[in-house]
C-alpha cells in the first residue's frame, strides 16, 4: 500500500476541524479569515481531483454567543439549544467561503445510531458517495440538537473516524491545536519528543503517551484522537494529527512528515473486503447463473438478471452469500435491497426495477465495491 505521509496521493480525504480553530472562546465569534484560507485549501484539493469531506465542530460554541452563555457550563439540553442556533450559522459560514470557489456544500447531521444501524449506515454511506460523485463537499456534524448522553459520539474525532471508515477514505486529517502526539505534555516539558509515525497498531506505550498530552479543544482530547486512530487504522485509513492554528492548514500537509501519522497495515479496499468476508454474519443466499458467475469473476457487480433464487430474510445492507448453480460459494457481499424486494426483481433487467418496485433503486443487486470473491487475491 501507499506509505507516503502527505495528502497529495490520497483520492478521498476526511478533514475534522476542531472548535477552537473556528470560534473564539471568549466572544463566540467565528474566525472568518482562518475559514477563508481553509476554503482555499479545500478548493486546491478539489482542483487536484481529490474528494473532501469536512467534519466540523463549532456549532455549540457559535450558538452560545447568541444565547449569552459564553461563560456558562451548559447542561445537555442547553447544549442542544445552542447547537440548534449554531448549526445554521456554521453551515452558512462554510457555504459562504466555499461558494467563492464554486464549491457546493451539503450538510449532513449524524448520531451514533446512524453508524450502528446497518440500514441507516448504508443509507448514509450511499448519500455521501453520491454527493462526492456529484462534486459536492459534504459538511458533517454530530446531531447535537437531538442526541442524548446515551447515543451521542461525544466528540467529533471519533465521528470523523466513523465517517472515514464508512466511505473508505484514504486519509483522515484531525486539525487540532497541537502539533501531534508527544511523549509528554510539551507545555509542561519543552523537551518532550514528538512522535512522527505510529505503524500498524497502537501499543500500550503510545496509549500512555496520550494520557500525558491532552488536547485543549472541544470535548475531545489526545485519548479520543487515539481512539479515532484505532477506528481508522482498522478500516485501512491513514490518519494524521496536525496543528491547524495557522493559515492554510491543509496546504502544509502536502509536505511529508508533518504532524503525527498513523499508518495501517492494509488499504481501505482490502480492509473493507476482509470485513465483508469474515466479520459479518450472512443473512441470506443468492444463487446465480453461469453468466452472472463469469461476470463476478471479471470484477463486475451482481445484477438482478443473473439471479436464479433467493433464500433468507434480510434487509438492505445485510451480508449475503452468493453461490453458483452447483451450490459452491462464490462471493459475499452487502445487498442493496431487502429480501422481499430482491425476490420481486430477480431474473429481470435493471430497467424493469422501477416497474416492479414502484421506485427507482440501484441498478446493482450487489455492487462490486460491496462484494468480495472468496478465492480472490485482491
Amino acid at each position: 500500500m501507499d506509505n507516503s505521509t502527505n495528502i497529495l496521493s490520497a483520492k478521498r480525504v476526511v478533514v475534522k476541524v476542531g472548535s477552537a480553530l473556528l470560534v473564539d472562546e471568549e466572544d463566540g465569534k467565528l474566525y472568518k479569515s482562518w475559514l477563508e484560507k481553509f476554503a482555499q485549501d479545500v478548493s486546491r484539493m478539489k482542483e487536484r481531483g481529490q474528494e473532501v469531506i469536512i467534519v466540523s465542530s463549532g456549532a455549540i460554541a457559535l450558538g452560545k454567543r447568541y444565547l449569552a452563555m459564553q461563560k456558562m457550563r451548559l447542561r445537555l439540553d442547553e447544549k442542544q439549544a445552542a447547537a440548534a442556533i449554531g448549526m445554521i450559522r456554521l453551515a452558512h459560514a462554510y457555504q459562504e467561503v466555499l461558494e467563492k470557489h464554486n464549491l457546493t456544500v451539503a450538510q449532513i447531521l449524524l448520531t451514533l445510531s446512524d453508524s450502528e444501524s446497518r440500514r441507516r449506515y448504508i443509507n448514509a454511506k450511499n448519500t455521501l458517495n453520491s454527493l462526492l460523485r456529484l462534486g459536492a463537499v459534504p459538511l458533517i456534524n454530530e446531531n447535537d440538537t437531538v442526541a442524548t448522553d446515551e447515543i451521542r459520539f461525544g466528540d467529533n474525532d471519533r465521528l470523523a473516524a466513523r465517517v472515514s471508515a464508512m466511505v473508505s477514505a484514504d486519509i483522515l486529517v484531525l486539525l487540532s491545536n497541537v502539533s501531534g502526539l508527544f511523549s509528554e505534555d510539551p507545555r509542561i516539558n519543552p523537551n518532550a519528543k514528538k512522535i512522527e509515525l505510529v505503524k500498524g497498531h497502537i501499543s500500550e506505550k503510545i496509549e500512555a503517551m496520550a494520557s500525558k498530552t491532552p488536547s485543549r479543544e472541544g470535548s475531545g482530547g489526545m485519548v479520543t484522537k487515539l481512539q479515532a486512530a484505532r477506528i481508522s487504522m482498522s478500516a485501512g485509513t491513514k490518519m494524521v494529527i496536525s496543528n491547524g492554528n495557522q493559515m492554510n492548514p491543509l496546504k502544509k500537509l502536502e509536505k511529508p512528515d508533518v504532524g503525527t501519522w498513523f499508518t495501517p497495515t492494509q488499504n481501505p479496499k482490502r480492509a473493507r473486503k476482509n470485513w465483508i468476508a469474515g466479520a459479518l454474519k450472512p443473512m441470506g443466499i443468492i444463487k446465480v447463473d453461469e453468466g452472472a458467475e463469469r461476470a463476478l469473476r471479471l470484477g463486475k457487480s451482481l445484477l438482478p438478471a443473473g439471479v436464479l433464487s433467493i433464500d433468507g430474510n434480510f434487509q438492505k445492507g445485510d451480508a449475503v452469500v452468493i453461490v453458483s448453480m452447483n451450490g459452491g460459494e462464490l462471493a459475499r457481499g452487502l445487498i442493496a435491497y431487502s429480501s422481499s424486494d430482491a425476490q420481486l426483481i430477480k431474473g429481470h433487467k435493471t430497467h424493469q426495477i422501477e416497474a416492479f418496485l414502484s421506485y427507482r433503486g440501484r441498478d446493482e443487486l450487489i455492487h462490486r465495491d460491496d462484494m468480495v470473491l472468496m478465492d480472490s487475491k485482491e
